[in-house]
């Protein structure tokens, strides 16, 4: 199975996305806990589309939000990694670093364990030169792994597709540049 992965952390694997993942992953993205900071819960025919438009993006720029495993079990734990954005604010068009774990997967250090692999990915394995990150504004587990993976405050913004949902409109923007 190792051989499946672009790329591996201490504990973790990351590999693009195929169609065994749906299952999990629809699980995942219909969890009220996991989704808390989304305006809604994602069915499984929406979880599929989205694999879909992960897989087209790795295809377009060589990194997504990878399928995350972790190594010693091979358990499916949700994503962690890289997407580009355009929606229009200040900070963007920019690739954004994000991630989103099952609860059994919650404090044990693999978001920060995964998102400094990817970050370290974008800047060795890629051209990208910064890399940001977005949260709700009261998303602190998510803000909290911001910082832990040494990005800083780039400012605060109304995120321009969360219009419709006020309660999720207000979000905080963080940043990092490739090291020289």
């Amino acid at each position: 199975m190792g051989n499946l992965y672009i790329f591996k952390s201490e504990r973790l694997g990351f590999r693009n996305w195929n169609k065994n993942d749906l299952t999990e992953f629809a699980k995942i993205n219909a969890d009220i806990d996991v989704m808390a900071h989304f305006p809604n819960t994602l069915t499984t025919t929406e979880t599929s589309e989205f694999i879909e438009r992960l897989q087209n993006h790795y295809k377009t720029y060589g990194y997504n939000y990878f399928a995350t495993e972790i190594l010693e079990t091979g358990e499916f734990i949700g994503f962690i990694g890289l997407a580009y954005q355009d929606y229009k604010t200040d900070f963007t068009p920019a690739v954004d670093i994000g991630w989103r774990l099952k609860k059994s997967a919650w404090g044990n250090g693999y978001a920060t364990e995964g998102a400094k692999k990817c970050l370290d990915f974008a800047f060795k394995k890629t051209e990208l030169k910064k890399v940001i990150a977005v949260c709700t504004e009261r998303n602190f587990k998510s803000e909290s792994v911001m910082k832990k993976i040494g990005m800083t405050k780039a400012g605060e913004f109304k995120h321009p597709k969360l219009k419709a949902y006020p309660a999720y409109e207000n979000c905080l923007c963080y940043q990092i540049n490739k090291p020289d």
